[in-house]
């Protein structure tokens, strides 16, 4: 029997009392396309540190009941990652307007909380490497420590991002495409062929083909943004997220001709335009 260690442990070992602690799992569905508090995080820490400072007025009672914070991101693939401790003073409210770090927008002054954070160095050398199983509440962002003993599910010699799984083996939500790790992002750039669309709510199915400047990458930030990516039969459903896969990656010596006929026997196998929202 393997006995679970639980991160409440590490917070003792360094004469942290986890009453005094509460745990927070930053993951915005607010965020703009590359500023998750994931990518704020890995990519400029500083904007992170801005994006925690600003909470909303309500939530005021959870901040305000530990002196310290325990930060974790979920990150692209679902988990859950340590990045870094604070202690956390009150401050007020917000006295000036301020831009959005993870948004367009701007914070507007008096209708938010804005808190002094200053970082605590005794578990830096955990920060990007250390990952807890938060459990299945993860609208629930904000914990005491004390009543959520929270177990240690990995624990990495140093920060790396989930490796590529492979163009066959990638099944995703079109809403989280905009988060994929930088190496994933590169792998789907420079890749071309035909893909599919499925819908949660509908089960239809749609067949496409990327073949232009940034390959399946272009092509899916299409439909993220947009919701259709210009298709007739899409525009006309309700928005959903669609599930995106990979059916065939084309050669780097076919031509866009070649890769449109891959797409047009996909097409038959799976019927799309039959019993699906293929229209040509």
């Amino acid at each position: 029997m393997t006995m679970a260690i639980l991160f409440n442990s590490v917070l003792t070992q360094i004469g942290i009392d986890p009453a005094n602690v509460i745990l927070l799992r930053h993951q915005d569905q607010r965020a703009a396309r590359g500023r998750t508090p994931y990518e704020l995080w890995r990519d400029n820490p500083s904007a992170f540190e801005n994006y925690q400072s600003v909470q909303s007025i309500p939530n005021r009672p959870k901040f305000v009941r530990a002196p310290i914070w325990a930060s974790f991101v979920g990150t692209p693939d679902g988990a859950t990652m340590f990045v870094g401790l604070y202690a956390a003073k009150y401050c007020g409210l917000l006295a000036e307007d301020r831009p959005r770090v993870y948004a367009d927008g701007v914070d507007r002054a008096g209708r938010c909380d804005i808190y002094e954070l200053r970082r605590d160095d005794r578990l830096v050398e955990l920060e990007g490497k250390l990952l807890i199983a938060w459990g299945d509440g993860t609208r629930s962002w904000v914990q005491r420590a004390e009543r959520q003993n929270k177990a240690i599910v990995e624990l990495r010699s140093e920060f790396k991002e989930p490796e590529f799984p492979g163009f066959l083996k990638l099944i995703a939500p079109l809403s989280q495409v905009a988060a994929f790790p930088k190496g994933w992002i590169e792998v789907l750039k420079n890749a071309t062929g035909v893909y599919l669309l499925t819908c949660p709510r509908t089960k239809e199915q749609y067949v496409g083909s990327a073949y232009g400047s940034e390959g399946f990458w272009h092509r899916w930030m299409d439909y993220a943004m947009t919701g259709h990516g210009g298709n007739v039969a899409l525009k006309s459903r309700e928005p959903s997220d669609y599930q995106v896969s990979i059916l065939e990656v084309a050669g780097s010596n076919l031509q866009i001709e070649d890769i449109v006929a891959m797409e047009t026997r996909w097409k038959r196998k799976l019927q799309s335009g039959e019993m699906g929202l293929n229209r040509n």
